[in-house]
């Protein structure tokens, strides 16, 4: 099976002003977590609660239409079902991401290296 290196994320130049890279960002003044750092926090952690009603509440209207227009009446629980499962799914990952710190200890994700050098013989 072929094998894609991922590809390189791009160095920050060191000439460039007022431009902060990630880290730096994330950082206040004092070494502690900054304002952008917690909305940044904030924000994924409103993304994992999100995600699960809104997967439901596809899946329910996608079986509605489908109950709809295939004359039926049980399609729509099989859709909000399939949305709760498929909800779960996409909330236990972002939370292992999330939890793992992936984005601070050099990883892309899936275990490889972000430089491309961890790659599989």
């Amino acid at each position: 099976m072929p094998y894609n290196k991922p590809i390189p994320e791009k160095k920050q130049q060191n000439g460039a002003p007022g431009m902060l890279s990630p880290q730096q960002s994330k950082r206040g003044p004092d070494g502690g977590p900054s304002l952008m750092g917690a909305w940044i926090q904030a924000e994924k952690m409103i993304q994992v609660a999100l995600v699960l009603p809104c997967a439901a509440f596809i899946g329910w209207v996608a079986g509605i239409g489908l109950d709809r227009m295939l004359h039926q009446t049980w399609i729509s629980i099989a859709g909000a079902v399939f949305g709760v499962i498929a909800g779960l799914v996409g909330v236990i990952r972002m939370a292992i991401v999330f939890t793992s710190g992936s984005g601070e200890d050099g990883k892309n994700g899936n275990g490889a290296e972000r430089d491309g050098s961890n790659t599989p013989s």
